[in-house]
């Protein structure tokens, strides 16, 4: 029984699902097994609400609302939050270098929520009809809020159309494009991009 126990403290952030999995990132839904400090698969994390929830860091709670966010280093703690659906994405410590365009071109309208070193976190917003000049993207976790269709036009290929799925997180490869949404709902989502080095 005292096994059992102290099995179960050992491993109880693992109980959530893990939705994406790679050599740079995990993303796991509704559990945060990198809550702790220290740990030492766990560097930098991201908290994304994908409904109300309150999240508990050195003593402080925070209510956020869908599409909220909230970063960690890898010296700080926080309490698994409760009360409503989010993502943990961790970055793992050592990934490989990061593959960028070879022009990087930052894309307009979009809101920065977090600068750092080694990645910046953006909402994504493009209005229906409106479109994103040409702009490029490094390596990145892509959080979609809502549905939306898109037509892309990425260089050196033929344009495309996009259905945007969301709550569930994919992680994208190196682009430049330019994007109009073609839909008549607005584009929103959360991304989580790598910085080129």
């Amino acid at each position: 029984m005292r096994f059992l126990a102290l099995l179960f403290l050992s491993f109880p952030a693992f109980a959530g699902e893990i939705v994406l999995e790679n050599d740079y990132v995990r993303v796991t839904r509704d559990s945060a097994p990198c809550a702790l400090a220290h740990a030492p698969e766990c560097t930098n994390r991201v908290i994304v609400a994908l409904g109300d929830i309150e999240l508990g860091c050195n003593g402080a709670r925070r209510t956020m609302a869908r599409g909220d966010i909230e970063v960690f280093g890898p010296w700080e703690s926080y309490e698994p939050p409760n009360g409503g659906s989010f993502f943990e994405v961790s970055i793992k410590a050592n990934h490989p270098p990061v593959q960028s365009p070879g022009e990087l071109i930052p894309p307009e309208k979009n809101a920065i929520r977090y600068d750092g070193k080694g990645f910046f976190v953006f909402e994504e917003k493009l209005e229906p009809g409106d479109t994103r000049a040409r702009h490029s993207h490094s390596q990145r976790v892509v959080i979609q809020l809502n549905r939306a269709r898109l037509q892309q036009w990425p260089d050196g290929e033929p344009s495309k159309f996009v259905e945007t799925v969301p709550d569930r997180p994919t992680f994208s490869p190196p682009v430049i494009h330019a994007v109009k949404n073609a839909g008549d709902t607005p584009l929103r989502g959360i991304v989580i991009e790598f910085k080129a080095r």
